[in-house]
């Protein structure tokens, strides 16, 4: 199993409100650079927030959400100090309960 780290807001918060999309692409040129593998996905709608670990926190979320998953803990440390008004969590897939990481809703 994976630890996957996110963070989870309202989509048009993550897609449309903040430059999220600019850093993104900042990350994806570092890594590049870098010859690094990218370790993080936008997910709109993501089905790992109806997991039973994760209902409560995420029902504070309002839908549709969207969420940024890593397996890089510091980048979403990173996220969480620059958007501020998002669920930051933890899940292990695949799992029972979550059997795809990034799987969406839609």
């Amino acid at each position: 199993m994976t630890t996957y780290h996110f963070v989870a807001a309202s989509e048009p918060f993550l897609t449309v409100e903040e430059p999220l999309e600019e850093v993104l692409r900042e990350r994806v040129r570092n890594y590049g650079e870098k010859g690094k593998a990218i370790d993080f996905w936008l997910v709109r709608r993501p089905a790992f927030l109806e997991a039973p670990a994760l209902a409560a926190d995420s029902a504070s979320v309002p839908r549709p959400a969207a969420a940024v998953v890593s397996t890089d803990e510091k980048f979403i440390t990173f996220l969480k100090l620059r958007l501020e008004f998002v669920l930051v969590g933890r899940f292990e897939s695949p799992s029972e309960a979550i059997p795809d990481a990034l799987a969406s809703l839609d």
